[in-house]
């Protein structure tokens, strides 16, 4: 076992060269213990995915676990930036502990997927992201019942931005990137994955100036939604309605870039 003041002198990058020689758990514990504020930034972005069925603490534990399953697989001497690797991994874990519990009821699924078509025809009839307004007279209800559902289905919205760009899918569909690590080297992978980062920058610029901000405060600034509404000046479930927005016209950019 290693002195843990002579750890603590250490960089990250010498860490991690130490633990993928020694495998010393002392290592591995100074390496969690850096990282470990990704693991809480994670859990308050993602508190609505869990808060109905696990408290932040027992989230936390579960990343922590993830971080240190991350660890033992990240490769140093590739070209990826660790924190970017880790912070995929332990949202992806959380969003998977969710869906095992069957965390969105049946009438909110049903909800978002009808909204999401309806979404998605209005797209390709108009050629063009749809308004509020038009969204809500083909739904067949008022722009303040619109406003209430998109709220109610922000959940089944919930999806981190890198996992976009990582390829996420509808739920109950596989995450491909992620279960063959052996594809981030390879030239065609690389290449798939520079092409899809520029089509979703292309989609982000296409978002209202407001869902622009939230995108940004969300996944840049790691801001929380009360956070978000208290720099905008508006209300925290406006806020909702406008992430709501941006990720499912994201998607919809995403589901076409799979499709073509």
């Amino acid at each position: 076992m290693i002195c843990n003041n002579l750890l603590k002198a250490k960089s990250v990058e010498e860490l991690f060269e130490q633990y993928k020689t020694t495998h010393d758990i002392a290592v591995k514990q100074e390496i969690v213990l850096h990282y470990s504020g990704i693991v809480k930034t994670i859990a308050i972005q993602l508190r609505g995915v869990y808060i109905s069925f696990a408290e932040m603490d027992d989230i936390i534990n579960e990343g922590i676990i993830t971080l240190m399953q991350v660890i033992d697989k990240f490769d140093p001497g590739k070209n990826a930036k660790f924190e970017t690797y880790a912070s995929l991994r332990i949202r992806g874990a959380i969003i998977d502990l969710a869906r095992k519990q069957d965390w969105i009821p049946r009438n909110v699924r049903k909800l978002g997927k009808s909204i999401d078509q309806t979404f998605s025809d209005l797209y390709f009839a108009l050629g063009r992201y749809p308004t509020e307004t038009e969204m809500a007279e083909q739904l067949g209800i008022s722009l303040s019942k619109y406003h209430k559902a998109l709220s109610e289905t922000n959940l089944f919205n919930i999806l981190s931005l890198d996992a976009l760009v990582d390829g996420l899918q509808e739920e109950g569909q596989n995450e491909k990137f992620l279960k063959d690590q052996s594809l981030d080297s390879a030239p065609t992978y690389t290449l798939e994955r520079k092409e899809l980062a520029q089509m979703i920058k292309n989609a982000i610029h296409e978002l209202k100036e407001n869902e622009q901000l939230v995108v940004s405060l969300y996944y840049n600034k790691e801001l929380s939604m009360k956070e978000i509404a208290g720099v905008m000046g508006i209300s925290e479930p406006r806020v909702s309605q406008l992430h709501a927005s941006a990720l499912r016209k994201l998607r919809l950019s995403l589901g076409n870039y799979y499709t073509a």
